[in-house]
């Protein structure tokens, strides 16, 4: 198992707070938002994003769990 340094954990620290912003930008956009169509392509979208923090959080949940 690969050990990460503090600089590249200090980059998925910041990749998972720009995840997590965009997730909630889009969740925003959609609330104000009175197209139906439009509506659910960005709630999709944030959607998506959530799914990338949860990937995210496993992944590190099971390196973890190795250690």
């Amino acid at each position: 198992m690969t050990v990460l340094t503090m600089k590249e954990l200090a980059f998925m620290e910041d990749e998972i707070r720009a995840e997590e912003i965009t997730g909630k930008t889009m969740n925003w956009c959609a609330a104000q938002c009175n197209d139906q169509e439009l509506r659910k392509i960005l709630e999709d979208m944030a959607e998506k994003h959530q799914l990338k923090i949860a990937d995210l959080a496993q992944y590190f949940n099971r390196t973890n769990d190795a250690h």
